[in-house]
């Protein structure tokens, strides 16, 4: 026992842990700026749910983001090495673009506001490429688990800059300063980049852009075999759909309901972020007891039991105390259910090839909260054939109501929508396999 604690204590307090709180911070900024702060942005100023649901479509670089990994991986920047030096980069165009952000007005310029917002999605994509990379070779295999949920934690920590203090100083402040404030707190990621050493475990990159293309997806296919390979990448995908669909528009939600925005930044971002964190702390400390396994299989439960309390907030309507009480409970599920997804995804990849199989697989986690976040507004408000035949369309098509469903219809169907992925883990990562026989098999086979 006392042996034990000696090894959980030297895993978790060491600076290896201390480099994933920074990671986490200055990825989940940006991430927070466009899918949290800009809709809240648009909403208070009389736009549209079908148009704030549109701009979705600005997180295609995270969809998309393994088609240019390759070349972050074949590259060397003339400065800070490999990983340091795109992560410099990276980071200096995220704080000036998101900064530039309060120079738009969005009933003038709303496309311009799309474009900027698109370059940030960008920036924080490519960033995520080189950060996921750095994190995944830094860590011994044995701190997975604890070291991605660690960086979970703080990415929605820093969610608080933008879902929080940004909306508390936008009932004080210009937008222009409060976009300006948001923006500087990128001097943090900064900060830790140029203080931070190369990793060593990382391998050597790639000869030719072929290789850096062709070697990771082969290798992944070849190590699992063609049917496990996309049993995995289906999980990857369906995993996260229903809790990503639920908050898509969760703040245009508790506006709709009628709380303002200081309630929001106080109570809502509060009760979210905090259960969250405490989620993802229960989940690492868990998962180094029960393993990844397990903990894929309890913490989904969990996300889907939680989901439906949107429902009832949708229900009962404008009350701080079940607002509180209903966001707390999903976001202990949201922070369960990340924390074994990153590591489930950390344990997938091969370190040889980092940077592109991370950002393959994470950009397939993407992809719900991209393409089927686009049409959560019009899930709920309905489809008009001749404002968006596309929407329409599709709606139509699946059979779903012409007229919306409505907030409380639209999270019963994230609930349902929450079940495939579950159903995947009889296959990708069953009850009865302990984790240590997972990874001896999947590193066997790649030998």
């Amino acid at each position: 026992m006392g042996n034990r604690a000696g090894v959980f204590r030297e895993a978790l307090f060491n600076r290896r842990m201390l480099i994933c709180i920074f990671t986490g911070f200055t990825s989940g900024l940006p991430l927070y700026f466009v899918y949290t702060l800009i809709p809240a942005w648009l909403r208070s100023e009389a736009v549209s749910l079908k148009e704030i649901g549109l701009f979705a479509l600005i997180g295609l670089p995270y969809t998309w983001k393994f088609i240019w990994s390759p070349m972050m991986d074949r590259y060397v920047p003339p400065f800070l090495g490999r990983r340091r030096g795109w992560m410099l980069i990276t980071q200096v165009f995220l704080l000036v673009s998101m900064a530039l952000m309060g120079l738009f007005n969005p009933l003038d310029s709303l496309w311009s506001i799309a474009y900027l917002a698109a370059a940030i999605a960008f920036f924080s994509a490519s960033q995520d490429i080189v950060l996921d990379a750095y994190r995944r070779e830094i860590l011994p295999d044995h701190e997975l688990g604890l070291g991605n949920s660690i960086h979970v934690n703080a990415y929605r920590i820093a969610g608080l800059i933008p879902g929080s203090l940004a909306l508390i100083l936008a009932d004080h402040l210009p937008w222009l300063w409060v976009y300006v404030i948001v923006g500087l707190f990128m001097l943090v990621g900064i900060g830790m980049t140029l203080m931070v050493k190369e990793p060593e475990g990382g391998g050597k990159p790639p000869l030719t852009i072929k290789d850096a293309v062709v070697e990771p997806f082969k290798e992944f296919f070849k190590r699992l075999g063609r049917f496990p390979a996309l049993e995995i990448l289906a999980f990857i995908f369906l995993y996260k759909l229903g809790d990503s669909m639920a908050t898509a528009l969760s703040t245009p939600f508790y506006i709709d309901l009628g709380f303002n925005l200081t309630e929001i930044g106080l109570v809502a971002k509060h009760a979210a972020l905090w259960p969250a964190i405490i989620g993802g702390l229960l989940g690492g400390l868990l998962m180094v007891k029960i393993g990844i396994n397990k903990s894929l299989w309890l913490f989904g439960l969990v996300q889907i039991i939680t989901i439906l309390g949107f429902a009832v907030l949708a229900e009962v309507g404008n009350n701080l105390w079940v607002l509180a009480m209903v966001i707390s409970l999903e976001y202990l599920g949201v922070g369960l259910g990340t924390a074994a997804f990153v590591a489930f995804i950390a344990r997938s990849t091969n370190r040889n090839y980092t940077a592109t199989q991370f950002a393959l697989f994470t950009a397939i986690a993407a992809l719900p909260r991209t393409f089927a976040n686009a049409l959560t507004g019009y899930l709920v408000e309905g489809a008009d054939a001749s404002e968006n035949p596309l929407a329409y369309s599709i709606m139509n098509f699946i059979g779903f109501p012409l007229d919306g469903l409505g907030w409380t219809n639209f999270f019963l169907f994230c609930t349902a929508s929450a079940v495939p992925g579950m159903l995947l883990l009889f296959r990708v990562a069953p009850w009865s396999k302990s984790d240590s026989d997972y990874v001896i098999s999947r590193s066997t086979n790649a030998a």
